[in-house]
């Protein structure tokens, strides 16, 4: 079965194609000719990965699935949540992301926050979505220099160093992204699906 990932993150797609193995040929945005930034409208992050899964499906007619990431930190009523990646404007500049997140949390006493994948997959026009999620906290400071994103002041729980100080397998082990993807590679294999 072909499946698009809507993204043209190569990284992604390769970690996705191992797990999958050799029943799904996976295809990118750009090998289905869509180059349009699909729309974010929504107000979740699953209505989001939803919209670029159907935007997908409506315009291409393609089995897809997408993924939306989003980290939600208690202090600030959930934010920066949907609006993680444009949270300082849309330039989406991580360095800015995380010093509005700092600024935004100073004199807070509760650094508890989560991260929160929701991948939308579309067979034949059916919807499925798998969600996967690790708690943590926010720390004051940078620290680590792999990851992207929020990975510098986010410490998961159980743990005493930023996702960003981890190593790429350390922290797909346990990662958000990787729990909602485990669940959707256990769908994609179960022998109905096969």
């Amino acid at each position: 079965m072909k499946l698009c990932f809507a993204t043209n993150n190569l990284h992604k797609l390769e970690e996705i194609q191992v797990l999958l193995g050799t029943h799904f040929e996976l295809v990118t945005l750009k090998d289905i000719e869509c180059n349009e930034d699909i729309p974010e409208p929504y107000d979740t992050i699953a209505e989001n990965s939803k919209g670029k899964a159907e935007y997908v499906w409506d315009n291409f007619g393609i089995n897809c699935f997408a993924d939306d990431t989003g980290l939600e930190v208690d202090a600030l009523n959930g934010d920066p949540g949907v609006k993680s990646a444009r949270y300082a404007g849309p330039q989406r500049d991580a360095g800015e992301n995380i010093d509005l997140l700092l600024q935004n949390l100073a004199g807070q006493t509760d650094p508890a926050a989560r991260f929160i994948t929701v991948i939308t997959l579309v067979i034949d026009g059916q919807y499925r979505q798998f969600e996967g999620s690790v708690e943590g906290k926010i720390i004051f400071e940078k620290r680590g220099a792999n990851g992207f994103g929020y990975d510098p002041v986010f410490v998961p729980e159980g743990y005493d160093r930023t996702f960003a100080e981890m190593t790429l397998a350390e922290k797909s082990a346990l990662s958000h992204r990787a729990r909602a993807f485990a669940k959707l590679v256990a769908f994609l294999k179960a022998p109905e699906n096969s």
